[in-house]
């Protein structure tokens, strides 16, 4: 076989775990010791002796004994050994894993063991599939007849030669002795299924996305390098620190107040329009819907940041706001994320229109923050991108937290916004009653309709909210005259 010994720099490929595989490797050279290892015998392939031939059976008895584990987690032990190549089967390659029988097994040869790190190579790859096909007489395996089309197709400009190594590693071994041809063949092929596996399965090599650093190479810090570390030493040093028992007692507070919210601990009300095709759920939950359910109005409680997240909630809080007279931080907060989400090409325009409205000396809408806020959002203006506003938005939106939202929560608004929710009863379907609905099964308005649909109410609002000019009215209504 060839494999080349100038191996390409792709250090995706030396990936796998060496740690890992070292402790493997420490395990299969203590399997095979003469003495106290697993016994070997000789056994019969077909019409060939095969020599140090290994059950299944005796594997695992071997792991049971020595590392004191159950037959489980032995057999998955085993499995592992096999599925990284360092035992392969003789019986039936293509299933890497270790069988409790009498399922024969062989010790793969170092030269083939993961840690070796040698580049699986599409030449010596189609090199493999040549001289298999030369051997079988084109009899392939229907995923091998699938790489030898692709690698033939792939490396056309050098299929000469890949034939020609072919044809001369088949004449070079058909004069080995036949149990040694049998089993480099079986080396081989264990070899080839392990870094060039059949198609929807898995295999134990795979290294998942490109590393741009190796985990096993020693690299050289420098001085400065060396500095940065300490100086992140001390700052993990003087960083406050939450207890465990804090962080649980947190985590348990917040799964006590959304199990009830989570769709996959609590059901649909009224039901699932999924399975019942009924779609009073989304109809009672829709973005502007007049009167909210109860457990809408409820998740509005839990937090600030789940009251403006809701578009009905938020109407809601603007009612609030408007009766306080105090509007300007939620309209400053919107006009923040409108800039945010909104387009190139029109940020510098809503910067400035933002600035003008809500930040400048004697704006209309002035809002009050602290004069470090205000020092960092002025210079940030004066290059204006989408997040130029997160340090005021950050600001303005802790002040509604700290005092205007706990107002909202024991006022007459909520209140009776709560009273008016709508508590929709649970619908109880059949099994057949189900299967009768998925039969007739109708057809959905399309999100993009909604949408639009929205989007014309939003700009009905606004031009009903928009100061009238009574010259423009008056010139129309002489011209219709």
């Amino acid at each position: 076989m060839t494999i080349r010994t100038v191996r390409p720099d792709h250090v995706q490929h030396i990936r796998p775990r060496m740690h890992c595989l070292k402790k493997l490797e420490a395990i299969v050279v203590e399997m095979q010791d003469p003495t106290s290892g697993v016994k070997g015998s000789e056994q019969k392939l077909n019409v060939t002796t095969i020599p140090h031939v290994i059950t299944g059976k005796d594997i695992i008895a071997w792991i049971v004994n020595k590392m004191k584990t159950p037959t489980e987690e032995a057999n998955v032990f085993g499995t592992m050994l096999v599925a990284y190549g360092y035992i392969y089967p003789l019986q039936n390659h293509r299933k890497l894993i270790m069988c409790n029988d009498n399922s024969l097994y062989r010790f793969q040869t170092p030269y083939f063991w993961p840690s070796q790190k040698w580049l699986a190579e599409d030449t010596d790859y189609a090199i493999y599939l040549a001289k298999r096909n030369i051997r079988k007489k084109g009899m392939l395996e229907p995923y091998e007849q699938a790489h030898y089309n692709h690698l033939h197709k792939w490396l056309n400009h050098k299929w000469d030669f890949i034939v020609m190594q072919a044809t001369e590693q088949y004449r070079a071994g058909k004069e080995r002795k036949k149990p040694d041809r049998v089993v480099f063949d079986c080396q081989e092929r264990a070899y080839w299924i392990l870094n060039r596996p059949p198609r929807h399965t898995h295999s134990a090599m795979d290294c998942g996305p490109e590393r741009l650093v190796d985990p096993d190479e020693d690299q050289i810090i420098s001085f400065d390098q060396y500095r940065r570390m300490n100086v992140f030493f001390q700052q993990a040093i003087m960083r406050s620190k939450v207890k465990s028992s804090v962080s649980l007692g947190a985590l348990v507070k917040y799964i006590t107040t959304y199990k009830t919210h989570d769709p996959f601990l609590a059901p649909c009300l009224p039901s699932n329009p999924w399975q019942t095709d009924i779609d009073a759920y989304w109809t009672l939950n829709m973005r502007r819907v007049d009167l909210p359910t109860k457990m809408r109005v409820e998740r509005w409680s839990f937090s600030l940041f789940e009251l403006l997240t809701d578009l009905r909630g938020r109407d809601d809080f603007k009612i609030f706001l408007k009766k306080e007279f105090s509007g300007e931080n939620l309209a400053f907060w919107e006009a923040a994320e409108e800039l945010k989400w909104g387009t190139a090409s029109s940020m510098r325009t809503k910067a400035e229109t933002i600035f003008k409205t809500f930040l400048a000396p004697g704006a209309p809408r002035w809002i009050n923050i602290d004069g470090r806020t205000m020092g960092l959002t002025v210079k940030g203006l004066e290059h204006p991108h989408r997040y130029v506003l997160d340090a005021a938005q950050t600001h303005v939106f802790l002040l509604m937290k700290k005092d205007t939202f706990f107002r909202y929560l024991k006022s007459p608004v909520y209140k009776d916004i709560q009273k008016k929710a709508l508590n929709p009863e649970p619908q109880n379907f059949s099994p057949a009653q189900l299967e009768q609905n998925a039969q007739n099964r109708s057809v959905g308005i399309h999100p993009i309709i909604l949408w639009k649909q929205e989007e014309e109410e939003k700009a009905k609002a606004a031009a009903a909210s928009a100061p009238v000019d009574v010259k423009a009215m008056m010139s129309k209504i002489d011209r219709k005259k």
